[in-house]
């Protein structure tokens, strides 16, 4: 007897739900950044080993505001709450997302448009749950849902030392969101899905030092904001963990163990260098963001933590991305050889004239070796989309070597220019050309004029 057209409806809904139930159960189990180690973990108090969280040994005996400012810059909060050319800390930063534009709000001690009314109770309300002190969410771009793991005593210390900062009179910015991203009460359901709302439980399947690492990047350090790719609703896809993504306008990379596009082939010793100074003999320099967490946050870190950091690194899953092995070996020291200027004149010629002086042809610099192109990610990633980005935006980094400068070109050439510049970089030096457009350069200089012209005047 054949079936009536009621039970095939019926069959269809039932198989409709169980395969959203078991999407919608993927993209929760996705949340947790680490769950990959297996294991059994424990609420903090249950835990015998050392201390894993709050400050390095050295700064224990630290008065609060001390411990604050340490565990501020281990949080990276001065980054994203920094505009271009604005007063730290006093917010106005430009999130450039699919669906708008986010802006980042003053976390001074500005009793108008700052922290500086917020009780502890909603300070924690608001690291950890994305709510504000007038009841109203947080759009995501504030990493709570991994500040979450955040102890409520590094919390509250990182509030103490943000109530010692000058205020700063900055209104928060009105975001630009399209419906219905710009729907704020959507945010509960994405927080029931995506925020676990916990604090950090070490592993006891690990060692101190792999829970002190765990600690620093998931907690605090919130690495996997930009190097884990996202999922349909814009949350963190840890299916991918650290496997590396596009954030606002820049390729962050792979650094997960993978061989060929990840940390696999990099020591210890080119980890901890990176980390600890952003650059890396044989890997280069970070720039842009991935620079910016350098020069403001993991160069604050004392040697203990940041080899914690490295044995936590060293712990992830290999994931593969699609870029390629990178070359390690110097161009030809005559710009003759190598490729050929008829395959890009253009690029040859602005390169010749712009570029050459510091990054010499063999792309081995002569001045520091954080302008050196050899062995660079951003220089063997067939998008150049980092190369542009740089190009456009220029380098000025702080470092323990002194200050790192290089010009922004995005004013004094076109896009077509940087197009034709990124992709003979990426030919000449790396493992495959880029065939970058100027219109693909447009985009990427949209985004960096979008932040730049948002800049407070403060």
């Amino acid at each position: 007897m054949g079936l009536t057209m009621k039970k095939i409806i019926g069959i269809v809904v039932a198989v409709i739900v169980v395969v959203a139930l078991g999407f919608a159960g993927w993209l929760y189990l996705g949340r947790d950044p680490m769950s990959f180690a297996g294991g059994s973990t424990v609420a903090l108090a249950d835990y015998h080993g050392a201390d894993v969280t709050g400050v390095p040994a050295q700064l224990a005996s630290a008065d609060l505001v001390k411990r604050g400012e340490y565990l501020t810059h281990a949080a990276d909060c001065q980054a994203c709450h920094t505009a271009p050319g604005g007063a730290p800390f006093a917010g106005g930063f430009a999130f450039n997302m699919p669906f708008g534009t986010i802006y980042s709000t003053n976390i001074t001690p500005d009793k108008q448009t700052g922290i500086g009314n917020y009780t502890d109770t909603q300070f924690l309300a608001a690291v950890h749950k994305g709510i504000r002190a007038d009841g109203a969410k947080l759009y995501p771009a504030m990493p709570y849902s991994s500040y979450t793991y955040m102890t409520d005593a590094d919390a509250l210390a990182i509030k103490a030392y943000l109530f010692t900062l000058a205020p700063v009179n900055a209104p928060a910015r009105q975001n630009q969101l399209s419906w219905p991203f710009s729907q704020r009460s959507l945010l509960a359901l994405w927080n029931v899905m995506f925020n676990p709302d916990e604090r950090f439980r070490p592993n006891t399947s690990e060692s101190p030092q792999w829970n002190r690492g765990a600690y620093l990047a998931e907690a605090m350090g919130h690495c996997g904001e930009c190097h884990t790719p996202r999922n349909l609703a814009f949350a963190l896809d840890n299916h991918g963990k650290f496997a590396g993504t596009l954030t606002a306008g820049w390729r962050a990379y792979n650094i997960t163990g993978d061989n060929v596009s990840g940390l696999g082939d990099w020591s210890d010793e080119d980890l901890t260098s990176y980390l600890s100074t952003g650059h890396a003999k044989g890997h280069g320099g970070a720039a842009g963001p991935m620079g910016e967490a350098a020069d403001d946050s993991l160069s604050y870190l004392v040697p203990d933590d940041t080899r914690a950091l490295v044995t936590y690194l060293r712990s992830i899953p290999a994931h593969a991305s699609d870029l390629p092995r990178t070359v390690t070996t110097a161009a030809p020291a005559s710009y003759r050889e190598g490729v050929a200027a008829d395959a890009n004149s253009r690029g040859e010629k602005i390169f010749a004239g712009a570029c050459a002086s510091c990054h010499d042809w063999t792309g081995v610099s002569p001045v520091t070796g954080f302008a050196t192109l050899t062995g660079v990610r951003a220089v063997n990633d067939p998008s150049a989309t980092n190369v542009a980005q740089t190009v456009i935006n220029g380098v000025n980094r702080k470092t323990t070597d002194g200050r790192i400068f290089m010009p922004a070109f995005g004013a004094g050439y076109s896009d077509d220019d940087i197009a034709a510049v990124a992709n003979y970089v990426t030919a000449r030096f790396g493992a495959k050309g880029a065939d970058l457009t100027g219109k693909d350069v447009s985009a990427l200089r949209q985004q960096a004029a979008q932040q730049s012209k948002e800049a407070p005047n403060g």
